[in-house]
C-alpha cells in the first residue's frame, strides 16, 4: 500500500514533487500538470529530486527542469518521472548493490571482477542479490499506484553506474514493460566482459526498443572506455544502428550527479524524439 509522507517543491519545476512510502521502499515521483502520455523510471531516486536526500553533497539530476526543456522543444507535454530509492542505509550499505546487480547474470555464472570482490570485503554472496524482485515491484506495485495506463512504447527507464547495468538488465528481463533504456556510465568492471557479453546478447532484438549508453574520461568513468567499445561492437553485431542505439563518451566528464546533469538532455531528447538519430561514437 502507498502511504504519502510529504511534498515539496524543486526550483525550476511547477506543481510539487510527492514522497511515498511502499512498505520499506521510498519513491519520489512528480506528475505534469495537465497530464501525459509518457513516462520515466528513474533509479537513485535520492539523486533526482532533491538535494537534500541526495548522496553527493546536494547534487542531484535535475531531471524535472531537463525534461521540461527537452520537452517544450519538442512540442510536447514532459513525462511522469517516478524516482526510486536504493536500499542502501548505513545499517545496509549494500543496500544499492543488492538491488541494482543484474541478479540472473551473475547467478548464472558470470564472473564478478577482482577489484570489485576486494571492494566488498573479499566475498560475493549472490544469494543476496535482490534485482530481480526490486524490478517487479517497480512495474507491479509502484508504477500502478502512480502512472496506471501510461504504455510501454512511451515509457523509458534511466540510471546510472549500477543504474545504467540494472536499466539495461530491466530491458532484457521485461522488455515488454518499456521500450527505452538509457544508462549512464554503465559500471562494467562489477563483471568486466563477461557482464558485457551477457547483457547485450540478452537485449531485445532490434526493432522494438531503443538503447543510450554513455560515459565520460574523469574518475571510475576514465575505466570504462575499453568495455565500452566492446559493448558497442556488440551491439552493432545484433543490429542495432543509429535509430535506435546511440553511444556517446563526454571528455572532461566524471562519475556524478552533476555530469549526467549536464548531458542529460541529451538522452532525453534521444528518447522524446520521433527518430531518435542522435548519432554514435
Amino acid at each position: 500500500m502507498m502511504q504519502e509522507i510529504k511534498r515539496f517543491q524543486v526550483r525550476g519545476v511547477p506543481g510539487e514533487v510527492v514522497r511515498v512510502q511502499f512498505g520499506p521502499r521510498t519513491v519520489d515521483y512528480w506528475i505534469p500538470k495537465g497530464g501525459t502520455d509518457r513516462l520515466l523510471i528513474a533509479h537513485d531516486g535520492q539523486n533526482i529530486f532533491d538535494g537534500r536526500s541526495s548522496t553527493h553533497r546536494g547534487q542531484t539530476w535535475q531531471m524535472a527542469q531537463s525534461a521540461i526543456r527537452v520537452s517544450r522543444d519538442l512540442g510536447i507535454a514532459p513525462p511522469v518521472i517516478i524516482g526510486i530509492w536504493h536500499s542502501g542505509t548505513k545499517d545496509n550499505p549494500l543496500g544499492r548493490m543488492k538491488d541494482l546487480t543484474p541478479e540472473i547474470y551473475f547467478k548464472a555464472g558470470v564472473p564478478i571482477s577482482a577489484d570489485a570482490i576486494a571492494w566488498l570485503g573479499g566475498s560475493f554472496d549472490t544469494t543476496l542479490l535482490n534485482g530481480e524482485m526490486y524490478l517487479r515491484e517497480i512495474f507491479e506495485k509502484y508504477i500502478p499506484a502512480i502512472a496506471p495506463g501510461i504504455p510501454p512504447s512511451q515509457t523509458a527507464m534511466i540510471g546510472s553506474s549500477m543504474g545504467g547495468l540494472a536499466t539495461l538488465y530491466a530491458v532484457a528481463q521485461m522488455p515488454e514493460r518499456f521500450s527505452t533504456a538509457l544508462a549512464l556510465s554503465p559500471h562494467w568492471p562489477l563483471g568486466a566482459n563477461g557482464l558485457v557479453e551477457k547483457t547485450i546478447n540478452s537485449l531485445p532484438l532490434p526493432g522494438t526498443h531503443k538503447v543510450w549508453m554513455s560515459h565520460g574520461t574523469k574518475g571510475l568513468d576514465s575505466g570504462y572506455a575499453p568495455y565500452q567499445i566492446y559493448a558497442d561492437q556488440l551491439m552493432h553485431e545484433r543490429g542495432y544502428r543509429t535509430n535506435n542505439f546511440t553511444s556517446r563518451v563526454y571528455p572532461r566528464s566524471g562519475h556524478n550527479e552533476r555530469s549526467w546533469a549536464k548531458y542529460l538532455d541529451q538522452p532525453l531528447s534521444f528518447w522524446l524524439s520521433e527518430t531518435g538519430e542522435m548519432g554514435s561514437k
